[in-house]
């Protein structure tokens, strides 16, 4: 997850005192006479604003690494960090503003049997315009069978080709009544969206919301701190006067605490209007950064409660919005424990003139959040209140798929049938587990 106020310092919309460069002696430099000038500035970088910036050598030797990568790999405090990354100042703005490419648009998941389904697909992604659905299953592809992707250490290597615009792949389904077809598609670039599904059912004398929603990202074009979608998504819930809401955050791995605070303020009881949403805190040398943001309620839905639906998959900001809400309002977790990762990350290159001209964006764990409760060590995730496992064969709108029908059946009755929790089972692999760096917060194939 991301501190938005710092993210897009250079879109000028920051909310703040003033920043400072990094340090005098990098921005002077000029890249192309000083060796290893770069692995220099990620050192220098990540000693003023690495949230365990007390794990790091005082010293540092550029001469040992050949590669960027390298010398952010001996940096990074491994017991904890597993996210630091680098990437492109132009892969970084549009991850967070949605813009895919070279990717068909499609998610993937794999049930207890190790047979593989799609598990979301974009809207005007190659997939999506193509007519693919949730709960299709994967026979084949490129004409071998899946099972043929089997790699010696128990994993699956799909062999996709790069992630470039024109790639092309064929996959054979069988789709949810029986039949089988076969499908060519190419990689390209479009823009994703992040609500997959949205709906209201009546379930006794309540209506009741279900949202589904894969990842925390700004409009392009809009402030940095908001989404239409959101917004879109809100108004109709309030104008339908929903009484329950079930947020199904299973594939989402994060993204902008803004927008997260934008959903934050429209679900939040009154009552908490003025009070703390979160804190964050950056290290000793970058305490002025250290914040706290309190609740602006947005809207009046009135909700008891909050429904959320999760799995390992869950992540980072979806972290944030069931840590937020929690001191407030009771919040039900039905699925799966979520992924455990309570630090966020803003971009540094505009903090340093020479990661800055070389194009190297590194975003490094800079700053961990806690709730009102001073809630803030959840490495491990937050625990499933009732462990229901992923219906893959069926698609969002289908009230038979076992984590929405697990939802709706607590709302009506206050409990989940017997049978639901016990066919629950723990995925082998999550689509988060195959992304590194920037990916791993937006997956997709």
């Amino acid at each position: 997850m991301k501190n938005t106020r710092l993210i897009y310092i250079w879109m000028l919309l920051i909310m703040a005192a003033p920043m400072i460069s990094c340090n005098p002696e990098s921005d002077d430099v000029d890249p192309g006479k000083v060796e290893n000038v770069v692995q220099n500035a990620i050192f220098e970088s990540m000693k003023e604003f690495y949230y365990w910036e007390d794990k790091l050598p005082e010293t540092f030797n550029s001469a040992n690494f050949s590669s960027n990568e390298e010398v952010l790999e001996a940096l990074r405090f491994k017991e904890l960090d597993r996210w630091s990354y680098l990437t492109t100042r132009e892969a970084f703005d549009a991850a967070f503003t949605g813009q895919a490419t070279g990717v068909h648009g499609v998610g993937l998941g794999i049930d207890q049997d190790e047979n593989w389904f799609v598990t979301f697909v974009y809207n005007d992604g190659p997939a999506g315009k193509d007519g693919w659905k949730r709960g299709w299953q994967f026979l084949e592809i490129n004409g071998k069978a899946i099972s043929e992707y089997k790699t010696a250490s128990g994993g699956y290597n799909f062999q996709l080709g790069p992630n470039e615009k024109g790639v092309t792949n064929t996959f054979k389904f069988r789709l949810p009544d029986g039949s089988a077809t076969t499908r060519t598609i190419v990689k390209d670039a479009f823009q994703t969206n992040s609500v997959l599904h949205q709906t209201v059912y009546d379930i006794g004398n309540k209506k009741v919301g279900h949202w589904v929603y894969q990842s925390f990202r700004a409009t392009q074009g809009l402030s940095p701190t908001r989404s239409r979608e959101v917004e879109d998504s809100f108004n109709y819930f309030i104008a339908q006067n929903i009484d329950e809401l079930i947020i199904d955050l299973r594939l989402n791995g994060g993204g902008s605490v803004a927008v997260t605070a934008q959903i934050l303020n429209y679900i939040a009881p009154s009552s908490a209007s003025g009070k703390v949403m979160y804190m964050d805190r950056h290290n000793s040398n970058k305490s002025n950064f250290n914040k706290t943001v309190n609740f602006s309620k947005t809207g009046n839905l009135s909700l008891n409660r909050l429904i959320v639906i999760t799995s390992r998959g869950s992540a980072s900001a979806s972290e944030l919005l069931i840590n937020c809400l929690t001191p407030y309002m009771d919040v039900v977790l039905i699925g799966d424990d979520t992924y455990g990762k309570p630090v966020g990350s803003f971009p540094l290159s505009s903090f340093n003139r020479t990661l800055s001209a070389n194009n190297v964006e590194l975003v490094p764990i800079t700053f961990a959040t806690a709730n009102a409760q001073n809630r803030a060590e959840f490495f491990d995730g937050f625990p499933a209140n009732f462990k229901v496992g992923d219906d893959l064969t069926r698609n969002w709108d289908n009230r038979e798929e076992k984590r929405l029908k697990a939802a709706l059946d607590y709302i009506n009755n206050g409990t989940i049938t017997g049978r639901i929790m016990h066919d629950y089972y723990k995925p082998k692999w999550e689509m988060i587990d195959a992304f590194e760096g920037l990916q791993k917060e937006f997956p997709v194939y």
